[in-house]
C-alpha cells in the first residue's frame, strides 16, 4: 500500500479511492476558456486537472482558476521553479516537476521549501522521451529500468532537501513498457503513483492502449490515480478512465451497461437500445447497472443480474427489476428501460439525501 498525500479536499493514496485525472489543452492565460473546460472535464468525472504553466501571465491566471474550479487543480512546470514557486502561492493543489531541470540542488530546496508552507505535494513526471542521455546510454534505451532510475533519481533530490510529499509517474506510449515501469518502481517505493500511457493517440486505438496499461497496473493493485491520454478535446478521456474503472469494480459512477453482442436468436435491436440508453442516460451520477439482452437464453439471467433489463423476445420483452417478479412488456423498450432506470436513480438519490 502506497502512503498518503493529500491534494486539495482530496487524500491520494493509502485504501483512498483511485482518482481521475485530466488535463486542459487551452490557452491557460485565458482563464475563461481555461474555467469553462476545467468546469466541463469535473463534471465529465475528473477529480484533479492539471493545466500548462509556461510563463508569468499563466502563473497569474492560477489564482482566478483555483478560485473558480469545482476540483483540486495542478500546475504542469518545466525547468523554471520561479513559476512553480508563484503557482503555489496563488493556490495551486499540486505542482508536477522535475527536480533535475530546474537548476539544482538551491532551486530544488527554495520549491520544497514553499510547497511545504502550502501543504502541497509535487509529482515527479518521466516520460520515455525525457530520459537523461546518462540513463538512456546505461541501459540501451528507455528500459523500464531506465525510468524507474530516472523517477528514483528525482524523488531523492527533494528526499535531500527534507520533501516527501512526493508523487511518481513513468510514462511510455509503449504499453508494456509503461506497465513494466511501474511494476518496477512499486517495488522500489511506496510513493503514490500516477499511472497512464502517455501519447496513447487518437479515441479508439489510444482508448484501447490506455485501457490495457492502465488496467494491467490497476488490477495488480497498482495506481493511485489515473488519466487516459488522447489527442484533442479532453472530455472523452474522463469518460475512457470512467469505463476502465467500472470495469474493474474500482469505482462506480452513472450507469454501467451490459449488452449482448447479439446473434441469430436476437429479437430485438439491441444496438439501438442500448446506444438510446446510454446516450439519454449519461446524465445520471447515481451507480446502477442496466442489461440489454436480445433472446431468452442467456439474455434472463444477465439482466436479473442487474439493478434493471430487459430480454427480448419475439413478441416484446421480459422486465427485470432487481427485488421484484419480471413482467412481460411491449412497446417501445428503450423507453421503457430509460423510465425505470430514471424512477430507481431518483429512489435512491433521495435515500442518500
Amino acid at each position: 500500500m502506497s502512503r498518503e498525500v493529500r491534494i486539495g479536499k482530496l487524500t491520494l493514496g493509502g485504501k483512498n479511492p483511485v482518482w481521475v485525472q485530466s488535463m486542459t489543452n487551452t490557452d491557460t492565460r485565458d482563464t475563461e476558456k481555461t474555467g469553462a473546460q476545467i468546469k466541463a472535464l469535473a463534471e465529465a468525472g475528473c477529480d484533479i486537472v492539471r493545466v500548462s504553466v509556461y510563463d508569468e501571465a499563466c502563473a497569474e491566471a492560477v489564482r482566478t482558476l483555483v478560485d473558480e474550479s469545482p476540483v483540486p487543480l495542478v500546475a504542469d512546470i518545466h525547468f523554471d521553479h520561479k513559476l512553480a514557486i508563484r503557482a503555489a502561492e496563488n493556490g495551486i493543489a499540486k505542482l508536477r516537476i522535475n527536480p533535475g531541470n530546474i537548476g539544482g540542488e538551491a532551486n530544488v530546496r527554495e520549491l520544497a521549501d514553499c510547497a511545504r508552507a502550502h501543504g502541497i505535494p509535487i509529482r515527479i513526471g518521466v516520460n520515455s522521451g525525457s530520459a537523461e542521455k546518462e540513463l538512456l546510454d546505461k541501459y540501451g534505451g528507455p528500459t523500464a529500468e531506465c525510468l524507474t532510475e530516472s523517477a528514483l533519481r528525482h524523488a531523492r533530490m527533494l528526499e535531500k532537501v527534507g520533501f516527501e510529499d512526493i508523487v511518481l509517474s513513468m510514462k511510455s506510449s509503449d504499453v508494456r513498457l509503461t506497465v513494466d515501469a511501474y511494476r518496477l518502481a512499486r517495488k522500489h517505493c511506496d510513493y503514490p503513483l500516477h499511472v497512464g500511457v502517455t501519447e496513447a493517440g487518437l479515441p479508439g486505438q489510444g482508448t484501447v492502449k490506455s485501457a490495457i496499461g492502465i488496467g494491467a497496473l490497476l488490477l495488480d493493485g497498482i495506481g493511485e490515480t489515473i488519466r487516459v491520454s488522447l489527442s484533442g478535446d479532453p472530455l472523452p478521456e474522463a469518460k475512457a478512465a470512467w469505463d476502465i474503472l467500472r470495469a474493474l469494480d474500482l469505482r462506480v459512477r452513472g450507469v454501467q451497461l451490459i449488452a449482448c453482442p447479439t446473434c441469430g436468436r436476437t429479437c430485438v435491436p439491441v444496438a439501438d437500445i442500448a446506444r438510446r440508453v446510454e446516450e439519454e442516460l449519461s446524465d445520471i451520477r447515481i451507480p446502477i447497472k442496466v442489461a440489454v439482452m436480445g433472446c431468452v437464453v442467456n439474455g434472463p439471467g444477465e439482466a436479473r443480474e442487474a439493478d434493471v433489463g430487459i430480454a427480448g423476445g419475439r413478441s416484446g420483452g421480459a422486465l427485470f427489476i432487481r427485488g421484484e417478479e419480471p413482467r412481460k412488456v411491449t412497446g417501445d423498450l428503450a423507453e421503457i428501460l430509460i423510465r425505470e432506470v430514471r424512477k430507481i436513480a431518483a429512489r435512491r438519490a433521495g435515500e442518500t439525501a
